[in-house]
């Protein structure tokens, strides 16, 4: 077992014509010399020289480039030692898959499997799965695939977006106290309701360990869509103190579609993540190669947001012109890229980027608002220079649409090279 499965490896010579490594030289009688994998520790460990011919004809494993044998203990089988060095990732493996995904993880490239004598990590994982195979006696697993739709989670996904609307629809039909009662209890059921939906299915994880903060930064982002715009323009044009902005003739702009729109994307981004899973997986099990894998994903990740924004852009259209508000695209869209690639590679395995990006988006938002005010002290009036201006040109929409913009290219950016790799994909 020293040295099963070395005859499986390209470049190995096999066959009836391959001379015995024990010494032996080849002639009529090598066909029925007793072959390494049958000679075992003992074979490899003899202290007889090899024949001058077969040190000429090929290298094998844990040869030198001089074709100078090493040492028995540390050359004979280094496969064998990275086996026992994620002895743990073989155990546990249900498929060649899981363990190039783990060997990735760990940092072996197609460089470091090169020197075991295979072209890429697909192949030395491949080997290393059938040798735990072997050794164990479990029998070979079928390449593992995404998790089929299940009615929990779809009911789930489509709960925030019914929620919203039943709020919406509260707040128009209801006035004063009556109201204020409504919007507080239609926010509370969409909270519960998302995270709900964030714990069941493709926008899950299953480790549980984000860092803490992000929901907060979160809400913010939400909440700046519904009441920054107006805020921000009741600021730059003198208001809300003194005389408020908040009149007949000049109201406090509130709009409900951004956030109506963004509930009722929960039910895309959930296909839309469910979809990327199992293509990756799929293509994952199809590819040979790490770059191969790479050069496949990186057009379904992107179709994949294309998708995503597509559906939260009809949406947005259908709650405007129902609501009878301006949409906004520029801005929504921005917010619901940011959000959407932030959970995929939440629930991929790579939270913390994430989280510094929404937590540098929403911070960014907030001291957008605090200059303005800020700049009403004497002398400092220069701090809402840079607001005032984009303001101004583009409206009070381009701060947001900005700041997410921006944040979510960043993420994409960041997504594009860690979601193209094996071990993104690898089955929990």
């Amino acid at each position: 077992m020293n040295d099963l499965g070395e005859l499986d490896r390209p470049g190995t010579p096999a066959g009836p014509g391959t001379p015995a490594r024990s010494g032996t030289p080849a002639g009529p009688g090598a066909t029925d010399a007793p072959s390494e994998k049958v000679l075992g520790p003992a074979a490899t460990t003899s202290p007889a020289p090899e024949p001058a011919a077969d040190r000429g004809t090929s290298v094998t494993q844990g040869q030198t480039a001089d074709h100078e044998p090493p040492s028995p203990r540390r050359g004979a089988d280094p496969v064998k030692a990275l086996m026992h060095r994620h002895r743990e990732l073989c155990e546990r493996a249900v498929d060649p898959l899981e363990i190039a995904a783990g060997l990735e993880a760990h940092g072996i490239t197609e460089r470091t499997a090169a020197r075991f004598r295979h072209r890429d990590v697909f192949s030395l994982a491949e080997e290393m799965y059938a040798r735990a195979t072997r050794d164990g006696g479990a029998p070979a697993s079928p390449a593992p695939t995404a998790p089929r739709a299940r009615a929990d989670w779809v009911l789930l996904t489509l709960l925030p977006g019914a929620l919203c609307a039943g709020a919406v629809t509260a707040a128009h039909l209801t006035h004063g106290r009556t109201r204020l009662i409504a919007v507080a209890a239609g926010i509370l059921a969409v909270g519960l309701a998302l995270r709900a939906a964030l714990r069941r299915g493709p926008l899950s994880r299953t480790d549980h360990t984000s860092p803490r903060g992000s929901a907060f930064w979160i809400s913010w982002l939400v909440a700046y869509s519904v009441l920054g715009d107006g805020l921000l323009h009741s600021a730059v044009t003198g208001g809300p103190d003194g005389l408020p902005t908040g009149t007949a003739d000049d109201p406090w702009l509130l709009t409900a579609a951004p956030v109506l729109a963004l509930a009722l994307a929960c039910a895309p981004a959930a296909w839309s993540a469910h979809l990327f899973t199992a293509r990756g997986r799929r293509r994952l099990a199809a590819s040979r190669g790490l770059e191969d894998f790479a050069a496949a994903v990186r057009p379904l990740l992107l179709g994949t947001v294309v998708l995503f924004l597509g559906a939260l852009a009809g949406l947005l259209a259908l709650c405007a012109a129902v609501l009878d508000e301006p949409a906004g695209y520029a801005e929504v869209l921005a917010l619901g890229a940011l959000l959407f690639i932030a959970r995929l590679l939440t629930t991929h395995g790579f939270p913390y980027a994430p989280a510094v990006v929404l937590t540098a988006t929403a911070t960014v938002q907030a001291a957008a608002l605090a200059t303005v005010f800020i700049a009403r002290l004497p002398g400092l009036g220069f701090l809402s220079t840079p607001v005032e201006t984009l303001v101004t040109h583009w409206g009070t929409g381009s701060v947001p649409t900005l700041a997410c913009g921006a944040a979510a290219l960043a993420l994409l950016v960041h997504a594009t090279r860690q979601l193209t790799r094996a071990s993104a994909h690898a089955p929990t």
